[in-house]
């Protein structure tokens, strides 16, 4: 499996682009900000004449939309994600202003196609992505798991020596750090984190070293 990664917009989530041979791909937390941003993602897409099967999000905190929309009707998509997070997009004019962004003239909530649960899974090519509901940096977060590539999409869940923050709406630390131990750190040490923020890393050097949640605290 491909994973190209592209840091978007002012806050630097990360977007993934996942594919394989077929051509067949998903995007994750499609958060292009900027016109040049969307170009270079277009053109990722239209240059390796790749199929988007899914457009999926971890979460649906604004940051992680900004994209969204545009990838949708470029591509006549409609997003995936889980239902627990549709009470945010509410608030997306709340969430710019807290974090200094414009609020005229923007449409960043998205049209939901259908909802992911916890055991769902998302086909692509030869691939399958898991889906895990880690819920506590917000009521729906999700991760994405392709067990046979050994690699974790977590979103803002768990970071490289981090966690989601969970003082936005709805956020739970204790939910957060139980599905961490009980979900994430049961997988594979050596299974790679692709995180919505910063760079990747393992679940064993998390497991042992995350100074919110590692063994080693």
């Amino acid at each position: 499996m491909k994973i190209k990664t592209f840091e978007f917009n002012p806050l630097g989530v990360n977007t993934y682009v996942l594919s394989d041979a077929t051509k067949e791909c998903v995007i994750i937390d499609a958060a292009c900000f900027y016109a040049d941003e969307k170009e270079i993602l277009f053109n990722y897409i239209f240059d390796r004449d790749l199929v988007i099967k899914h457009l999926i999000n971890t979460h649906l905190h604004f940051d992680h939309l900004f994209g969204v929309n545009a990838v949708a009707s470029q591509f006549e998509l409609t997003l995936a994600c889980h239902r627990d997070d549709e009470f945010l997009l509410d608030d997306i004019p709340a969430q710019l202003r807290m974090f200094g962004f414009p609020t005229t003239n923007t449409n960043y909530r998205p049209k939901i196609g259908y909802y992911l649960n916890e055991g769902d899974q998302i086909a692509f090519g030869n691939q399958i992505l898991e889906v895990i509901h880690v819920p506590g940096h917000s009521p729906g977060s999700i991760v994405f798991y392709n067990r046979d590539e050994n690699a974790l999409f977590s979103g803002d869940a768990l970071f490289h020596s981090g966690i989601g923050r969970t003082d936005l709406a709805g956020g739970d630390f204790e939910a957060l750090t139980t599905g961490i131990k009980t979900k994430l750190f049961t997988l594979p040490a050596e299974t790679r984190v692709y995180p919505g923020h910063g760079p990747a890393t393992t679940i064993g050097q998390e497991k042992a070293d995350n100074p919110f949640i590692g063994t080693r605290q």
